[in-house]
């Protein structure tokens, strides 16, 4: 079966200059690799013409499917629509469906219209529309020399929308697409260089159409097995087979067989075994609880946190001692330790995390360099301690320091009980 490649093109001066980040390819990257369609190549081009119009014809000779981002707005930059007019040697026309979205968003909303919003609903002749539920500007679709291309607006929502309800399903159709299967699992406290040393000889026995691949992020190490066939059933079978025997290898350092975060992680513990935590943060900066937050129904679980970044707030909302700030400092065992049982008595919760350290560039000492963590984990029967000396940059330093603590509870939690409460 011939492989299906696709190339993604995301247009705007923004991107290039860094203003707005490109998240929309990891996107429908992602979503593409599933269905076993591949993207080929990236590319992110400026609002110029002959820039779209070269980049067009250069990665249409390269892929079965080009995907565009960005350049449809209402603004005088925004020049997608016309320079495809020019590629498909077609023009613009209304379109009745979009026209009428766009006035019923703006008189349900009272706001008034002007013309650059009806201008809207000009889309080129030669494209199959696709409706933008989310927004104003619509997706299309174009059918080209036995390619596809499609233009979408650059808001990621919208994007989204576009992909799911239309293009995807689409995409699935047009192609007789190879079965992909995905497992990942994720590993804490030994580094990729060493994980693949462990592995060497179960890569080696791996067929051709099974790959394993090394995703490190801060502190976690994820490792996808992917497989390609022909029949999504067997495929998945034989796969399985293989992961459980990865998960095997790495049980000492296993965190979880599901490609989520480490706040969905943590918080599946607890809720498994109705238990409650909260958090103590000075360095993390309430890190850890927006963490835990991001994740939907996490109230069931995580009751709040103080983040006490001066020595007065440890004082006043955890009961720290003012003998014990001087004797050791705010990064120190004997500090997180009293963070920590004040957490637990202040939050009301049966395990809390502590963490304080120097997450730089500044504030570092000869005795307490830059990247020195302390954190406790624990409940009112164990408290565990732990130091850690990062290495990396403030932001890195701060984002480690939160899934180390995190997966510190987590493992404590499994030790004390270790029993999946029903």
């Amino acid at each position: 079966m011939d492989k299906i490649t696709v190339s993604i093109i995301t247009i705007g001066d923004e991107l290039l200059i860094g203003q707005t980040i490109d998240t929309n390819s990891a996107w429908m990257a992602q979503q593409l690799n599933a269905m076993g369609i591949w993207v080929h190549r990236r590319a992110a081009i400026g609002d110029i013409r002959e820039d779209i119009l070269a980049t067009l014809a250069a990665e249409a000779a390269l892929s079965d499917v080009v995907l565009m981002t960005g350049g449809l707005g209402p603004t005088a930059d925004d020049i997608t629509k016309p320079t495809l007019c020019e590629y498909f040697h077609t023009r613009l026309v209304q379109d009745r469906d979009t026209l009428q979205r766009v006035l019923h968003m703006f008189e349900s909303r009272g706001l008034p219209i002007l013309q650059r919003n009806v201008d809207q609903a000009l889309v080129p002749e030669a494209a199959t529309v696709i409706q933008n539920h989310r927004g104003t500007a619509p997706g299309m679709w174009f059918e080209k020399d036995g390619k596809i291309y499609v233009s979408m607006p650059g808001v990621p929502h919208e994007m989204k929308g576009i992909m799911e309800s239309f293009v995807l399903p689409r995409l699935e159709t047009h192609f007789n697409t190879p079965a992909v299967v995905h497992h990942t699992l994720i590993t804490s406290g030994m580094g990729e260089s060493f994980v693949a040393e462990r592995l060497v000889d179960f890569e080696a026995k791996l067929p051709p159409h099974i790959k394993l691949a090394y995703l490190p992020s801060y502190s976690l190490l994820k490792l996808r097995l992917t497989a390609q066939g022909k029949d999504k059933v067997s495929t998945a079978t034989e796969l399985s087979l293989y992961f459980t025997e990865l998960k095997e290898r790495l049980q000492d350092i296993y965190v979880t067989d599901q490609d989520v975060s480490i706040g969905e992680v943590l918080g599946q513990v607890l809720l498994k075994r109705k238990k409650t935590m909260g958090a103590a943060e000075s360095c993390t900066g309430g890190l850890i609880g927006s963490w835990i937050t991001a994740v939907s129904g996490s109230s069931a679980y995580y009751k709040g946190g103080a983040i006490t970044y001066s020595n007065d707030m440890k004082m006043k909302m955890l009961g720290v001692k003012k003998e014990t700030l001087a004797a050791h400092g705010a990064v120190s065992e004997a500090t997180v330790k009293e963070m920590l049982t004040g957490a637990l008595d202040l939050l009301e919760v049966d395990y809390a995390i502590a963490v304080s350290g120097i997450m730089g560039p500044t504030g570092g000492t000869d005795e307490k360099p830059v990247g020195t963590v302390w954190m406790a984990v624990g409940s009112r029967e164990k408290m565990v301690t732990v130091k850690y000396q990062l290495r990396y940059d403030r932001e890195r330093n701060t984002q480690m320091a939160a899934v180390y603590a995190m997966n510190e509870l987590r493992k404590l939690i499994l030790e004390l009980e270790p029993e999946e409460l029903n």
